[in-house]
């Protein structure tokens, strides 16, 4: 399943860039997001606490996260990129109780 945003650089498509892991207490998604000119791909992860979630499918997950992604996708994208460039790791976007997000 695949979502498209429009940004200030142009529309992106996000999606699931490998199958979810589950733990007892949470939900970790893997998503691309790709310039749909194919220009520029970026990878980040969102950690769900299953306490939050109320359907707990892929789907209904990235369409939750979609318009939180493309609210603040400049500084998501930014981060993420500086995460993968610096530390050699993809950022993790964490959301529970404390810090619900689209959630």
């Amino acid at each position: 399943m695949s979502l498209e945003i429009q940004s200030a650089r142009g529309p992106y498509r996000i999606s699931l860039a490998k199958a979810p892991e589950s733990f007892p207490d949470a939900i970790l998604l893997t998503l691309s997001f790709e310039r749909l000119d194919g220009i520029e791909k970026v990878a980040l992860q969102f950690r769900i606490a299953r306490a939050i979630v109320e359907i707990p499918e892929p789907e209904s997950m990235l369409a939750r996260l979609a318009p939180w992604i493309e609210r603040d996708f400049e500084m998501t994208r930014e981060a993420a990129l500086k995460s993968i460039r610096s530390e050699r790791k993809l950022m993790v976007i964490s959301f529970g109780e404390e810090n619900r997000g689209p959630f």
